[in-house]
């Protein structure tokens, strides 16, 4: 393949400093002081009355001595709990990390308690801990991280919504073996297609037995390509009755548009709706769009009627959330600050039936149409 012409060699160099431009971002970002294994270091002190958030862990990632869940991808899952404690000065949507080896439970974020669990022991807990924290049991979150994370940053990103909700529940974290490099972009992909099966497992152990209850599914990112190829994989092997017990949200899905059709005329409509988060000036999915050719879901138009359509027969909805301020250059991380604003938005919540495109009003804490007003809550119930 040639190029030739001005404009055109122009649209290509641009495209290229486009996508350079961000991997210096995500680089600058990478090295700006990422937390290694001694962040989960325990606590020596403890400060009475802080908030105390414990996160099951089920992960496919590998348990080494010394340097605790890698990269590396484990034969069978592993389990585990942690307990953190939140600072009184905490800030919503923000990580107070705790420094080198020694956290300080007063100022950061600070692990107090650890445990290795076998398979029998997580599922028990979780569902024991589930029926005693919410009385309909109903209140099991599950967060599928995304991207370029490390084990450290997913647990203490659970724990930081978990806190910023202040709602009861049980968060379970399902890690997966990221590389936790912005250079580990495909092998992230297949560690996600890898972890597959071992989420299909994890939700249906999850949802059964539990009733009328439900289990909440979130994945961010490279995490809801996981998360809808599970969906997948359960309606193929004619698990319906575990997607009937789920509440799906995804937040800025790395996912290709024809690829995510595919995938949703196999699962089909789910009910509560699936929910996306989107936002077209995520440059994060910006540059994988350049990267793959295709645009991505995450980064979809709810003011394009095209779209709305296209999500109201297909029972999707799609949420704008734009209004809300990003954390980092790269727009792709406005679903942290999310958590804080959960319960006004519940608070208000109404009929969820309703599906396509919305957008999120952080002042009036309502989910609105742009075509109609509609005034709907964030999430499904």
């Amino acid at each position: 393949m040639t190029f030739s012409g001005g404009a055109r060699r122009i649209t290509l160099v641009r495209a290229f400093q486009f996508v350079f431009g961000l991997c210096a971002v995500l680089s600058l970002t990478a090295c700006a002081g990422r937390p290694g294994p001694e962040a989960l270091s325990l606590s020596q002190s403890a400060l009475p009355d802080t908030k105390q958030v414990t996160v099951y862990v089920a992960t496919t990632r590998e348990n080494k001595e010394g340097l605790g869940y890698t990269d590396g991808k484990a034969p069978e899952l592993n389990f585990a709990a942690y307990t953190v404690s939140v600072p009184p000065g905490h800030k919503a949507g923000e990580i107070e990390w705790p420094k080198g080896g020694n956290p300080d439970p007063a100022k950061t974020f600070a692990v107090t308690a650890q445990r290795t669990l076998s398979a029998d022991e997580f599922y028990r807990e979780v569902g024991n801990q589930a029926k005693t924290e919410a009385s309909d049991g109903t209140d099991v979150g599950v967060f599928v991280h995304g991207f370029n994370f490390n084990f450290q940053e997913s647990l203490f990103r659970v724990v930081q919504m978990s806190a910023d909700a202040n709602v009861e529940g049980v968060p379970v974290l399902f890690a997966w073996p990221s590389q936790a490099a912005v250079t580990g972009y495909l092998a992230d992909k297949e560690s996600v297609t890898y972890s597959r099966d071992y989420l299909a497992e994890t939700l249906t152990r999850l949802t059964a037995g539990r009733g009328k209850g439900r289990v909440l599914l979130f994945g961010h990112s490279m995490g809801g390509w996981l998360v809808v190829e599970t969906l997948r994989q359960l309606k193929l092997s004619d698990r319906s009755d575990v997607l009937a017990k789920l509440n799906v949200m995804l937040a800025a899905p790395d996912i290709d548009v024809d690829v995510f059709r595919q995938q949703m005329a196999v699962i089909g409509p789910m009910s509560p709706p699936l929910t996306i988060l989107v936002s077209k000036d995520d440059r994060a999915l910006q540059a994988s769009q350049f990267l793959t050719g295709n645009g991505r879901i995450g980064a979809l138009d709810v003011a394009d009627p095209v779209v709305a359509q296209v999500a109201e027969r297909e029972k999707i909805l799609l949420v704008d959330v734009s209004g809300i301020s990003p954390t980092n250059p790269l727009n792709h991380d406005r679903y942290v600050q999310l958590a804080a604003l959960y319960p006004k938005l519940t608070a208000e919540r109404q009929d969820l039936s309703s599906v396509g495109g919305f957008i999120l009003d952080v002042a009036a804490n309502t989910v609105s149409s742009p075509f109609r007003l509609v005034k709907l809550a964030i999430t499904p119930q």
